[in-house]
């Protein structure tokens, strides 16, 4: 017994990682009963979690949390704070529906408490025998109590590592949301496409000449521009942007060069204009195909000379500004119609940069999807969505003529109207239709259900004059009769785990 003790402490002493150190501690109790199934439960905010278990079928069980109001004996245990011995097939306090899809079941069941240093119970540890007479546990006194003095001690450290994986992970999703909402001024994307223009801004942040970007709106043309500034030598000064096409004239005017005190009714002090700001750093002008004629003068001045005359005064100042302008317009057509002027457009086109719209790098789209999904989440404190195959497969073939921006806000939008953890093609679908912009070759993923599911030729039919939570309740089972009443399977094949699975069950009100 005493060798038997000293393996024990030395299972649980020498070993710092939480989840290596889970499963030495249940292991080695195992062990001291000879027995091969068991698992170790957490108290969690809706229930009790199981985070390890060993034994046949241990797959199905980890990850599976337990509602504290079913019944259960890790429950009781936990609530307790106290061992117990139970026989599943007789104790009412074991959750029957557990082991449905189990094939080895539970004859008798040794359940000891875990207890923190300061003595609050965070979680149990069950040692579980499934031999037919269910009489391999050793159940004499002394031996009970040999063990809860091991487990007491074994679970102070077990506790411990949990507390600090708990802390670890808390600290990891800070670092990642840190990350990702700072990552949200970066282009993103790995499509041939996207790396050359990648490379050109690279490039062309090595010089100082005017960069035209082009590209259809919605497409992050100043993401881009930023991008060149940031690797240029003017990433320490300012990056000022100007919408062209946002304000009426007169006020644009006024916002690039500024004023002078009394240049017009209202002036009453003076103002230091966007290009002067800007001073030493760069001017981002978008929708610059929509400046008045006048301004692109003025415009033409700045990038020949390098100077600034604010209104209503008496003389130029120089700015050392770099002016990267976009613009989705054909300029080429807006010259020949006379509403841009040519000069001008061959001072902006000295490095020209196109971004090609998304339907041209559909390899980029579960990238910025997975981006968006984890930034707007974490500012809305909602759960990232997955996306099954399926609803892929529907963003691939969606035409996207909002570009990344359209993206974006599907993003936003699909958050907080849907409720599934897994996206699948046919939410998807009813999401695009609201806009009648579906692409009608996109795959909506319905097989059909136990009857109407399988009968359906459209989408229309499949929902035509039935509830939300009957369509649901159709393919809930028929994903249980396609995998013989298997839930983990089912789960699988719906793309959630078999505890968001049991509960949509539940609220369905589907039993075999």
């Amino acid at each position: 017994m005493r060798r038997t003790s000293f393996d024990f402490f030395k299972a649980v002493s020498q070993e710092l990682d939480p989840d290596r150190l889970q499963k030495k501690f249940l292991n080695a109790l195992l062990e001291l009963q000879n027995v091969e199934r068991g698992s170790i439960w957490v108290k969690r905010e809706n229930g009790y979690q199981c985070v390890v278990a060993a034994g046949s079928q241990s797959e199905e069980i980890t990850g599976v949390t337990v509602r504290s109001d079913h019944p259960s004996i890790v429950g009781w245990v936990i609530e307790n704070r106290t061992m117990t011995i139970a026989e599943p097939g007789k104790d009412e306090r074991h959750y029957k529906d557990f082991e449905k899809n189990i094939a080895v079941k539970s004859r008798l069941i040794l359940c000891f408490p875990l207890f923190l240093r300061n003595g609050d119970v965070y979680g149990a540890v069950q040692i579980i025998d499934t031999s037919a007479g269910g009489n391999r546990l050793n159940l004499r006194k002394e031996y009970l109590q040999l063990l809860q003095n091991l487990v007491d001690i074994g679970s102070i450290a077990l506790g411990n590592s949990l507390l600090y994986s708990d802390q670890l992970k808390e600290n990891m999703k800070l670092k990642e949301a840190l990350d990702v909402l700072r990552g949200d001024d970066i282009p993103l994307g790995k499509s041939p496409s996207f790396l050359k223009v990648m490379k050109l801004a690279e490039d062309y942040a090595r010089t100082d000449f005017p960069v035209l970007v082009t590209g259809e709106s919605g497409t992050g043309k100043e993401l881009i521009a930023k991008e060149i500034h940031r690797f240029s030598k003017r990433r320490g000064r300012p990056f000022l942007v100007q919408n062209c096409s946002a304000i009426p004239d007169t006020l644009l005017e006024s916002e690039l060069f500024g004023y002078r005190k009394g240049a017009f009714t209202g002036a009453d002090s003076d103002k230091t204009g966007l290009f002067e700001a800007a001073n030493g750093g760069t001017v981002f002008l978008d929708e610059i195909g929509d400046m008045p004629s006048p301004l692109q003068a003025r415009i033409l001045r700045v990038l020949q000379n390098g100077e600034v005359k604010p209104l209503g005064g008496t003389g130029t100042r120089k700015v050392d500004v770099r002016i990267i302008s976009a613009t989705n317009k054909d300029l080429g057509e807006s010259i020949a119609r006379g509403e841009f002027r040519e000069d001008l457009f061959y001072r902006l086109n000295v490095l020209p940069l196109r971004i090609p719209p998304l339907r041209e790098r559909v390899e980029d789209i579960p990238l910025l999807l997975g981006h968006f999904m984890r930034r707007e989440a974490l500012r809305l404190n909602v759960p990232a969505r997955g996306i099954s195959k399926d609803a892929m497969d529907f963003l691939l073939s969606h035409e996207w003529r909002g570009n990344v921006r359209e993206l974006e806000n599907f993003v936003k939008h699909i958050l907080v109207v849907s409720q599934e953890d897994v996206l699948t093609g046919r939410t998807l679908k009813l999401h695009f239709s609201h806009g009648s912009d579906v692409p009608d070759n996109a795959s909506t993923g319905v097989e059909g259900d136990a009857s109407s599911f399988r009968a359906a030729g459209t989408v229309a039919s499949l929902f035509e004059g039935r509830t939300w939570e009957e369509v649901e309740k159709a393919y809930v089972l028929h994903l249980l009769e396609k995998n013989r009443w298997h839930i983990t399977r089912a789960a699988r094949e719906a793309g959630v785990n078999r505890s968001t699975f049991d509960s949509r069950m539940r609220r369905l009100s589907i039993r075999r």
